[in-house]
């Protein structure tokens, strides 16, 4: 936000006179500070490289188109989706418990007259944080996910809460979508919402 701001005005600084140290001062922290900026460089060379080798591999995978086409998902989220979950379709039976794995969805306890529902904190954090991600992502890729978004903070859930439920369907239609092959369909997914969403949109 506001980069080019900000880096005139590091110039700006940088570009005042300072108090003067010593000459062996001097050298000693323009070394360390060239040898950072060629770290850095590096790093950025390698995972760039590595960011490569993941979406070519990603892509040769069955099921990328799947998850490519949700929204909010990207070759690196969605690689990291699939990767979490596993590919055995087998694996998980029911949306439920690929949401339950996921952490997504909310955890009831009930005791006599006493009930209260909580979020479900053993969990693959791995995964959950990264569904977490890709509800916010998909906020500004998707009319549905933005309308139960919204929808969900008007309801009284603070932000982290109405992502969890969001998170917690698109679980559920990524497991639809990869049961049956079919790609993610807007309309589908939130047929029905409809009246809401458009409610919103309006």
């Amino acid at each position: 936000r506001n980069l080019d701001r900000r880096a005139a005005e590091i110039q700006e600084g940088l570009r005042r006179n300072h108090l003067q140290t010593s000459d062996a001062i001097e050298a000693a922290f323009a070394a360390t500070t060239r040898s950072a900026v060629a770290v850095i460089a590096a790093i950025n060379t390698e995972i760039a490289q590595l960011e490569a080798a993941l979406e070519t591999s990603f892509g040769e995978h069955p099921d990328a188109a799947i998850y490519l086409s949700m929204p909010g998902l990207g070759e690196i989220l969605g690689a990291r989706v699939l990767g979490e979950f596993g590919d055995d379709p087998n694996r998980y039976t029911s949306a439920k418990s690929r949401r339950n794995y996921a952490a997504t969805s909310p955890l009831t306890r009930a005791s006599g007259k006493t009930r209260t529902v909580t979020a479900r904190y053993v969990r693959n954090n791995r995964l959950y944080n990264t569904t977490i991600r890709w509800a916010f992502s998909s906020l500004t890729t998707s009319d549905g996910c933005r309308a139960y978004y919204d929808e969900r903070r008007t309801k009284g859930d603070r932000h982290y809460q109405a992502l969890r439920a969001l998170a917690n369907r698109l679980v559920g239609i990524l497991h639809g979508a990869l049961k049956h092959r079919t790609l993610y369909n807007e309309d589908t997914a939130w047929a029905h919402r409809q009246p809401t969403i458009d409610t919103i949109a309006a």
